[in-house]
């Protein structure tokens, strides 16, 4: 049976207010205001602490506790989201080249939804950090598809594609993706490998993002970055956990756990002090 969403508390935390008819304007709407509102966070990767994808454990932190996640978390509430609004959806999984170009030849680290509507396919992902989408992607090759952040594109087709986003005038490659059916006891052990691999970047890097309309604001470690639509990207050097705590809160929302093990683990990002 599949689990109850509790879709008044998703609708509260996007801000969402309008038609929930299953139509290609919702899921436009929901696309936009999901990743504006819920950032891409590995807080509890990066504290050594598991990642859960059942439905009460995912709303408990990114509705109830006003934490984010990183994709799978991301993706897993946005499909079961719609799948109670009753758009056709299904998991799939890609893997990542936007950061290694031998990415392809990785095992899948990177869960993305596939939306049928009425017969015409889209991908949905609110969950790649800061180049998630803000907007579905037809899936179909060949194409630029404007977004209202970045221009993307989808290569290849089914069952393999590729998505690239335009960046400046020079097309890259964001992940390779397959439309084939996936278990869903794979993505949990993917996921559950992701969280606790010590050679996983979530679990030493942290990782922040929010795509709120006309920006990004990303954290990598100690580096914040305020990267406007189209415009030359601001970057500020974080000096103090305190600092990295007041940009979490202040710039991204979140509600920052009180836990030494997180105040160690950014601390670890900071430069080293001279000795005295």
């Amino acid at each position: 049976m599949p689990e109850k969403v509790n879709i008044n508390a998703y609708f509260e935390r996007i801000g969402f207010a309008g038609s929930i008819a299953p139509t290609l304007q919702t899921l436009d709407l929901l696309h936009a205001l999901h990743p504006a509102a819920i950032p891409f966070e590995n807080l509890s990767p990066l504290m050594g602490e598991g990642v859960l994808l059942d439905q009460r454990s995912l709303e408990k932190k990114l509705l109830a506790e006003r934490r984010g996640g990183y994709c799978f978390e991301q993706n897993y509430l946005f499909m079961r989201v719609l799948a109670d609004l009753e758009y056709e959806v299904r998991p799939l999984l890609a893997r990542v080249v936007w950061t290694n170009p031998e990415g392809r030849d990785r095992p899948p680290s990177h869960m993305l939804v596939l939306v049928d509507l009425k017969g015409v396919k889209y991908i949905a992902d609110v969950g790649f950090g800061g180049l998630t989408l803000t907007t579905p992607l037809r899936l179909r090759a060949d194409v630029e598809q404007e977004t209202p952040h970045e221009v993307f594109r989808l290569i290849g087709g089914d069952p393999d594609w590729t998505l690239e986003a335009k960046i400046g005038d020079e097309w890259r490659a964001v992940y390779a993706f397959t439309t084939e059916p996936v278990k869903e006891d794979d993505i949990w052990d993917i996921n559950r490998d992701i969280a606790s691999n010590p050679t996983s970047l979530f679990t030493f890097e942290l990782r922040v993002a929010l795509s709120p309309s006309g920006k990004r604001l990303k954290l990598h470690n100690r580096i914040f970055t305020v990267q406007p639509t189209g415009g030359t990207a601001e970057k500020r050097e974080l000096t103090s956990v305190a600092d990295i705590r007041a940009v979490l809160a202040d710039e991204f929302g979140l509600a920052v756990p009180e836990n030494g093990k997180l105040d160690a683990k950014l601390a670890a990002l900071l430069p080293a002090q001279p000795e005295a």
